[in-house]
Parts: C-alpha cells; sequence; structure tokens
C-alpha cells in the first residue's frame, strides 16, 4: 500500500545516513556502483548475493535487483531509476521493490576522496516514516554495513590490480 509522506512528518523523520571511509580512490567505489559484475560481489547481505543484475547506468536509465539468501529463498525484486550521474562523485536513483502500491526511497550516493581515502555517504530519504521503520527494523542498516564490508574487499582486490597492471 502507497501511504505518502504526511505534512508532520519531517525529511529527517524519514532518512538515514550511512557514512563509511574506504582505503580506495573514489573512482574503484564509483566503479564498483556503476558495473553488475561488481555489483553482484558486494550489493546487499553476506550471504544474500545479487543473483538477478540487470543495469542501465546512465540518467533515465534503470536497473532492477533480486537477492537470493543462503537456503535458495528469493527477495521480491526491487529496482528504480537513476535520476543524476556525476562520475567520482554522486549517484542519485529512486528504488522501490516490485509490489502493488510499493513506496520508492530516493538514495544520494556520495564519494569524498582525499587523500587516498574515500568518504562514502549514502542517504537514503523513505516515502514515510512507516517505510523507513519498516526497513530499519527489517535489518536495513546492518545490512548496508555487510554489504559495506563486501564492498571494501571489492575495492582492496580492484585496487590491488590496478597497482599490479
Amino acid at each position: 500500500m502507497t501511504t505518502a509522506a504526511s505534512a508532520n512528518e519531517s525529511i529527517a523523520d524519514r532518512e538515514v545516513v550511512i557514512t563509511r571511509v574506504f582505503e580506495a580512490p573514489a573512482r574503484i567505489l564509483f566503479e564498483a556502483y556503476s558495473k553488475p559484475e561488481h555489483i553482484k560481489r558486494w550489493f546487499g547481505p553476506r550471504g544474500w548475493p545479487v543473483t538477478l543484475c540487470e543495469m542501465d547506468f546512465r540518467k533515465g536509465g534503470r536497473f532492477r535487483f533480486q537477492m537470493t539468501g543462503p537456503n535458495g529463498q528469493k527477495n521480491t525484486p526491487f529496482g528504480g531509476e537513476y535520476l543524476e550521474i556525476v562520475p567520482n562523485r554522486k549517484i542519485v536513483y529512486d528504488n522501490g521493490f516490485e509490489s502493488p502500491g510499493a513506496e520508492k526511497m530516493i538514495v544520494t550516493v556520495t564519494f569524498d576522496e582525499q587523500g587516498g581515502k574515500t568518504t562514502l555517504t549514502m542517504h537514503t530519504l523513505f516515502a514515510s516514516v512507516a517505510m523507513k521503520n519498516a526497513h530499519v527494523g527489517g535489518g536495513f542498516v546492518q545490512g548496508t554495513g555487510s554489504g559495506f564490508d563486501q564492498l571494501e574487499e571489492l575495492a582492496a582486490e580492484l585496487r590491488a590490480k590496478e597497482i599490479a597492471s
């Protein structure tokens, strides 16, 4: 069921901001977000790999993902549209489950590189407080942290390959 944010729900009430510093340049993290072969290796919680990954990584392009759990259970497919892409700096997209009446969130990912390290900030604005509470209660923050752990591993591997070549 779609429920729009009510007038008394502020942006602060509907957002989650997660920040992580990576030992990698922004271009490597941006690449990890922009290529299906990389998304499949890090996106989502450990043990729930992306097994369906369709991406048209450009402004106005769409994506569609599905994850499969350790016992073969599949989550509801989800996806959205890329709204803004600034190479190595910023990606903005909407995202929601493929369920009738499902709400969408707006995700803004920024990459701020300084001294060879990159601060990645993921700002998620949910359509409503109820949507935010459902996601946070379902492990959104922990799942994102687990995904970022895998992103850190992938970034180290990509950086090592870059140095070796």
